[in-house]
């Protein structure tokens, strides 16, 4: 079976991260089956509304860090960026269905969501900086502007865990459910925005973000530029290499 499974219903296109045993951790691969998901999806009339889930007990690890260093992102045209651009320019509602843990880019991707709903058991993290590295999906500028710049500086510089409740309270979730019924909801909530005219909801997505999508843009590609280059560096070798020597990293002469 595929590790990213789609699904159109009623309307609707279910993008499902379906590779529990390595706790769907992303792949360069995976990212391409995404990125080409979206773009179907905002090409073909049928599909009003696009979901991403996971498994009841996570969401995503992130990237896949063994896949991530073998073949590193190294122009805008590399999987994980056409994904994120899909996501950040796509007209029609996006939503998702979180439970257990959603790492990196498993929480950033929520910022370009239009609705989020979360298991009680979801707990979001964005630890960029413990792997020697900085903010990715435009975070930077999305996690301030919608967490406030002292919780949204707890998240990023810290880069621990905050939970279901908490990300309710800032803004990143829209309502918390058990994690059985957390997938099922959203799909009611997504069958609801399908059954209301497109046109409307695509002008009304696009006059509330249409006026900051450039400086999102921007914001991704200066990002890239720098997550680039300090995966290359020193700290972010030494986060990697302890990763998988599974030892705590020593950052204390860098």
């Amino acid at each position: 079976m595929s590790d990213i499974l789609t699904h159109i219903d009623a309307g609707v296109m279910t993008i499902t991260f379906n590779r529990l045993d390595k706790k769907n951790s992303i792949t360069s691969t995976m990212y391409a089956a995404m990125a080409d998901a979206v773009a179907q999806a905002a090409a073909d009339a049928s599909v009003r509304v696009v979901l991403f889930q996971g498994h009841e007990s996570i969401f995503s690890a992130g990237n896949d860090i063994g896949d991530f260093l073998n073949q590193p992102p190294s122009t805008q045209e590399s999987p994980v960026f056409r994904f994120l651009r899909g996501i950040a320019t796509f007209e029609k509602p996006l939503l998702a269905a979180v439970a257990g843990p959603a790492v990196g880019i498993g929480t950033t991707m929520l910022f370009h969501c239009d609705l989020v709903y979360a298991g009680d058991n979801a707990a979001f993290s964005m630890p960029f900086v413990n792997l020697g590295l900085c903010p990715e999906a435009a975070s930077s500028l999305l996690a301030p502007r919608m967490f406030g710049y002292h919780r949204a500086a707890e998240a990023l510089l810290m880069g621990e865990p905050f939970f279901a409740e908490a990300a309710q309270e800032v803004g990143l979730v829209n309502r918390v459910v058990p994690p059985t019924e957390v997938n099922g909801y959203a799909q009611a909530q997504a069958r609801k925005l399908a059954g209301k005219p497109l046109s409307s909801l695509i002008e009304t997505k696009r006059l509330m973000k249409g006026g900051y999508q450039q400086e999102v843009l921007a914001k991704m590609d200066e990002e890239g530029q720098s997550f680039g280059r300090m995966l290359r560096e020193p700290a972010a070798r030494e986060a990697f290499g302890a990763f998988m020597e599974k030892r705590k990293p020593d950052f204390s002469k860098l």
